[in-house]
């Protein structure tokens, strides 16, 4: 085996290797180290920091390098583990020179400090200063404030992207990833927070530990190695702060990249062209930077040269920004010219784009998008689950927006364009309202509920707990607002039903399901017709989530009709299971008034059929008797505290339903054929 093969092959247990780092670094610390293992440990300081460094430069963003306060606490062990096994050697072997702690400190020793260590000390003690009070303070600063700003800030991002997602301009993935990066910068903000005392700290040891070496070391020269107190002086003084300068280099590099790391904030790009990009963009700038240079160099006293060039370089750079920004004019004014009837196609396309359902509010309603438990938009969020689940109906996207033309305190709400309902809410005030009917005692303002138009009363906050207390159901403006908008879209599920939302229900069957599908659509029916039928289903509110077992009833009714409501009575008939289900009332009984022997007779002689289409002829004066028969009887079942279904035949169930709908479209109109064989019947009274 290769070293290259070896080099990958160990490589490939990193795990391995950080651990075996970890232990090696520990044992520093209470092992005695040689020179040549202290050299090549400085010299990994060294380049580690400068590695760091390097990395804080051309990142992209700050979360790019997460692993920050990580790398940053095992650079700041390794340096206080180095310093230890250094103050060993200095300790021990100072005596004998400079060289006793090794190469790499006898070089900073000898070349930085000159040999004077007079001048190391003040060399260090600037370096001290430069790192501890100017770069790290100022790191630390930031990083504290960007961490409170980033945890403040969080839950306002939050409900912008719940407002997104319910609003339907993001899907749920690029709402995940959206979270995720947010909870990636809060705990990275809040490391860097943490992090940025390792390098405080460090900056205090040093000081610590370089007193410690030269007070030791002249103690011990001095009385152990018998050493005159210049002599002792002079070596150890200079080891130990040739030592502090090896170590304080290092976590100045560190400083500088954890300082660039947090000052970044959100520029994107490596940071040389974003400095770059934001310094030399502007030409004005750089002009007048070259005229103040050129001022300074024909000042008498102060020297020519420099100032001439850096007003020159200055000059050229300004120079080079105009005709930067003159070549962007002129790319940008090409394409305009031929661009411009296409821009102005699509401005007139967004105008004229009708959304499918929106909710507008007044000024005074715009605060109740972001309530305390998430405002209207997270409920309208829940509000599209719900609607899945119970009707298997993908609501489509809500938008969610102002408008200045509405009172402070009104709400309209549009679907399909076509304004649908509009309701004013009493700011500051509560709705109290009797589900039985019973007289309401708070005081207040009378109105009616807007989602089921019964007598209600807004009351004020106050009288919360009276209200409750008197049985009365007590309910915030969210609630009015997203009940009222749900009762809506319950009554317009079949206009939203469409022929691409149809085809997106199709798409997104079961694999198993998907040869079902492809054999209906187109061989067998047009999309057209399914997409009715399921219109149809849900205009009585007929849940069609069971959409294998509606396309398998549509299978089976192609082969004798393509009309629509035989096809759509025909599906009903195979969901008669589920349509009795759900309405059994809590005793397990399908409460219901049967049309009587009479009027079905009636009835049935006045439909027509020619081929594949019915007709129903019932003289106007007999449908009005039979629409008043039905609202008595439905008005004294109701008084009674049922809510009955009306039974009638398998012809006959169509324009009964119709008729219906002028009473009460919540009324469900059954037939015989749809009575699953288990249902549990009662009959409450005949028509």
């Amino acid at each position: 085996m290769g070293i290259l093969d070896r080099l990958k092959r160990g490589l490939g247990h990193q795990d391995l290797l950080f651990a075996a780092a970890l232990v090696v670094l520990l044992a520093v610390l209470v092992l005695p180290m040689p020179t040549w293992l202290v050299d090549i440990g400085l010299a990994t300081s060294i380049t580690l920091s400068v590695l760091i460094l390097m990395v804080a430069i051309w990142i992209d963003r700050p979360l790019d390098f997460s692993a920050f306060p990580t790398v940053l606490l095992m650079a700041t062990m390794l340096r206080l583990a180095l310093n230890l096994a250094t103050t060993r050697l200095i300790l021990a072997n100072g005596h004998q020179g400079l060289e006793a702690a090794g190469g790499v400190i006898h070089g900073f020793a000898s070349f930085v400090v000159g040999g004077d260590f007079i001048i190391g000390v003040i060399v260090f003690a600037i370096l001290i200063v430069v790192n501890f009070v100017v770069v790290t303070k100022g790191a630390t600063r930031i990083a504290e404030v960007a961490a409170r700003f980033s945890l403040d800030a969080m839950p306002g991002k939050q409900m912008a992207i719940d407002a997104d997602l319910a609003a339907g301009t993001i899907d749920d993935k690029e709402a995940r990833r959206r979270r995720r990066e947010l909870e990636d910068e809060s705990g990275f903000y809040g490391a860097m927070d943490g992090a940025s005392k390792f390098v405080r700290g460090d900056a205090v040891a040093a000081i610590i530990i370089t007193g410690v070496n030269v007070l030791g070391g002249i103690v011990i020269g001095t009385l152990r190695h018998n050493l005159p107190l210049s002599t002792a002086a002079s070596h150890y003084v200079t080891l130990s702060i040739g030592d502090g300068i090896v170590s304080q280099i290092p976590g100045l590099i560190v400083s500088i990249g954890a300082g660039m790391l947090v000052t970044k904030g959100n520029l994107r790009g490596s940071a040389d062209k974003a400095l770059v990009g934001q310094l030399g963009a502007q030409p004005k700038p750089l002009y007048l930077a070259a005229a103040l240079a050129g001022l300074f160099a024909l000042l008498p006293g102060l020297p020519f040269m420099p100032f001439i060039v850096l007003g020159a370089l200055a000059a050229g750079g300004g120079w080079l920004a105009h005709r930067s920004a003159q070549r962007a004019a002129q790319a940008a004014a090409e394409p305009a010219a031929g661009a411009g009837a296409a821009a102005a196609e699509e401005s007139i396309n967004d105008l004229i784009r009708v959304d499918e359902v929106c909710l507008e509010l007044g000024m005074g309603l715009v605060p109740l998008t972001a309530g305390r438990q998430g405002g209207i938009a997270d409920r309208v969020k829940k509000l599209r689950r719900s609607f899945g689940l119970e009707f298997g109906f993908v609501l489509p996207a809500v938008r969610i927006k102002d408008n200045l033309n509405l009172a402070s305190g009104e709400y309209s709400v549009q679907v399909q364009g076509v304004e649908v309902a509009r309701e004013t809410m009493m700011l500051g005030r509560l709705l109290a309202f009797s589900p039985g009917g019973q007289e309401i005692g708070i005081p207040g303002i009378d109105t009616l509920e807007p989602a089921f138009r019964i007598r209600a009363r807004w009351i004020d906050a106050e009288h919360r707990e009276a209200a409750m207390r008197a049985g009365l159901t007590v309910v915030d403006l969210e609630t009015v607002v997203t009940t009222h908008l749900a009762e809506l879209l319950k009554t317009h599920m079949a206009a939203l039903q469409g022929y691409a939302a149809t085809q997106r229900l199709l798409d997104g069957l079961a694999q198993e399901h998907q040869r079902l599908a492809a054999d209906l659509v187109p061989g067998l029916l047009p999309l057209s017709s399914v997409q009715k039928v399921l219109a149809t289903l849900l205009a009585e509110r007929v849940s069609i989530r069971n959409l294998p077992l509606i396309l398998e009833a549509l299978h089976e009714a192609a082969s004798f009709t393509r009309s629509v409501p035989q096809l759509a009575e025909h599906v009903r008939q195979r969901l008669a299971m589920q349509i009795c289900r759900g309405l059994a009332q809590e005793d397990g009984n399908v409460t219901a008034l049967v049309l009587s022997p009479e009027w079905e007779r009636e009835v049935s002689e006045a439909i027509i059929e020619e081929g594949d289409q019915r007709s129903f002829v019932l003289a106007p004066s007999r449908v009005q008797e039979l629409v008043g028969n039905m609202r008595s009887r439905i008005g004294e079942a109701t008084a009674r505290g049922d809510w009955p279904a009306i039974l009638t035949s398998a012809p006959a169930r169509p324009f009964i339903r119709q008729l219906v709908e002028r009473i009460n479209p919540t009324i469900a109109v059954i037939s015989h054929a749809e009575l699953h064989q288990r249902t549990r019947l009662r009959t409450v009274g005949q028509i």
